[in-house]
């Protein structure tokens, strides 16, 4: 299994098996070697922060792509729960993402994510889903062999920029990004944010799940304090398009102050 990881992480493909496609190539999108490599706009935060909305939002103003890295790792979930595999168990996450074959889409007028033929967007957004993604995203090898597949396809993106939001994006996966942001709120706000987003469920509940993934999560990433050079945007008295404004804004300003503007 770890062979098979190891090969999955820096592009060949285990033997049997062929190499995971993450993303449909966009139609006329040039070879990735005769394009120019991708600008990233690096966003890290906790959950209820609002990184995918106000990404995806950002990118869609800038012209750019959209990468929910998180995204991955529910989709693994999602794969592991449908196995009955145990989340909790890093040698059970290990057999199921043996076969995990991921896609996603970059283009943010058509999003989407599948786990072989299977359309799983918003099954991704379960309860259950969210309960069991801290137990695969801690596998310190899933985590290596995933960011290496963030990394290959940015740079195969054929897109003049991608925002990638997500955790450790910064400091792990993206740490030599030109703008690096991370975007926070208080967590009565990020919770309230979150209930807000899941009308049909519990709110007191949705608060109490947000905190747990919190506390899970950072045992394995610290998405509360921003590393040298990351811009830190907090959005607790910030409306949406406020938000999405103050993340241009240093995009902006970063990319100003590189350029000599």
């Amino acid at each position: 299994m770890t062979e098979s990881l190891l090969k999955r992480a820096f592009g060949a493909p285990a033997e049997g098996s062929a190499a995971p496609a993450l993303t449909k190539p966009a139609a006329g999108a040039a070879p990735a070697d005769a394009a120019p490599a991708p600008v990233v706009i690096a966003i890290d935060g906790p959950a209820g922060s609002g990184k995918s909305s106000v990404s995806k939002a950002a990118a869609v103003r800038l012209g750019y792509g959209f990468l929910d890295t998180g995204a991955a790792y529910r989709a693994l979930a999602w794969h592991a729960l449908e196995h009955g595999a145990d989340t909790s168990d890093a040698t059970a996450v290990l057999e199921v993402f043996g076969d995990f074959d991921y896609a996603i889409s970059l283009d943010t007028r058509d999003r989407w994510v599948r786990v072989g033929g299977v359309d799983v967007t918003t099954a991704i957004r379960e309860p259950r889903v969210t309960d069991a993604v801290s137990g695969v995203a801690r596998v310190p090898a899933v985590r290596k062999a995933v960011n290496e597949l963030f990394r290959r396809l940015v740079a195969s993106a054929g897109l003049p920029g991608v925002v990638v939001e997500g955790r450790d994006i910064t400091t792990v996966v993206f740490p030599d990004a030109p703008v690096r942001i991370l975007l926070t709120a208080a967590p009565e706000v990020r919770a309230a944010r979150r209930s807000a987003e899941l009308t049909d469920h519990d709110a007191a509940k949705v608060a109490a799940a947000l905190h747990k993934r919190d506390a899970a999560d950072s045992t394995v990433v610290d998405f509360l304090t921003a590393a040298p050079g990351v811009e830190v945007v907090d959005s607790t008295h910030l409306d949406f398009e406020q938000t999405v404004d103050a993340v241009l804004s240093v995009v902006d300003n970063t990319m100003g102050a590189r350029d000599g503007r």
